[in-house]
């Protein structure tokens, strides 16, 4: 791509329809690498009915974009199996109204917390800031949660249910491939803010050299499992099985 069509591509990828939406799919993401690893059936498939999605929305919206939370439809009404909400909803997944306050809870602590206010907050910060970056000859799109130019860090923001295990969870949400593709593209160090969804317990973790080459290797192997069985003409994806000697 021209520079004119890579400005033109990130313009559009500003915009959440765009980036989550058919336009945006014409592009590797992080969250194709889970896929194109694990189960390459799966591969651009939508995922529904998991409400830790719309959680981990709302956990951001709240902090990054606040202007934005009307889009995001909240029923107060105890679980998701009640009349009201089944009426109200649509079919869609919606936020409950007290897990909407359980998130709000998170958004102060995190707030409330110097150290990562500084980072969230500091005097000059970008939130939501695409970026198209070509890595092994394909294009990967991407969305920094804050690119704080004080101090010269992308700074992603994360929920957990045991912020204990969160270093060694991370390798298995793919958040060392994560940190590859924003560091390379950006030329800035990546941390994490993490915060237990329980005890509200905080951590901020940046990232090694391996967890980098962790990242590394993943991204190279998506891309050789994604040209194989998606680019490849003469391979059949119903041809794909796991072999493995026992």
């Amino acid at each position: 791509m021209t520079d004119e069509q890579i400005k033109s591509v990130l313009k559009r990828l500003e915009n959440d329809e765009d980036y989550y939406g058919e336009f945006g799919k014409q592009f590797l993401s992080n969250s194709d690498i889970r896929a194109l690893l694990k189960d390459p059936l799966t591969f651009k498939q939508p995922i529904v009915g998991n409400p830790n999605l719309i959680k981990g929305s709302y956990f951001h919206t709240l902090i990054l974009e606040p202007d934005k939370l009307d889009k995001i439809r909240i029923i107060d009404t105890t679980t998701r199996n009640t009349t009201k909400y089944k009426e109200l909803s649509n079919g869609e997944m919606c936020l409950l109204q007290h897990e909407a306050d359980s998130i709000a809870l998170l958004r102060d602590a995190v707030l409330e917390n110097s150290i990562t206010r500084d980072l969230i907050r500091d005097i000059d910060v970008d939130y939501e800031v695409p970026g198209l970056i070509q890595l092994e000859d394909e294009w990967f799109k991407l969305k920094a949660d804050i690119k704080n130019n004080t101090q010269g860090l992308i700074v992603d923001l994360k929920t957990t249910s045991d912020i204990d295990k969160f270093r060694y969870s991370a390798k298995e949400y793919n958040y060392d491939s994560q940190a590859y593709i924003y560091s390379k593209y950006f030329n800035m160090d990546m941390v994490f803010v993490a915060i237990d969804k329980t005890s509200k317990k905080i951590g901020v973790y940046d990232c090694s050299p391996q967890f980098l080459e962790s990242g590394k290797f993943k991204v190279e192997k998506a891309v050789e499992t994604y040209r194989l069985f998606f680019k490849d003409e003469n391979f059949n994806l119903k041809d794909y099985c796991i072999t493995e000697t026992l």
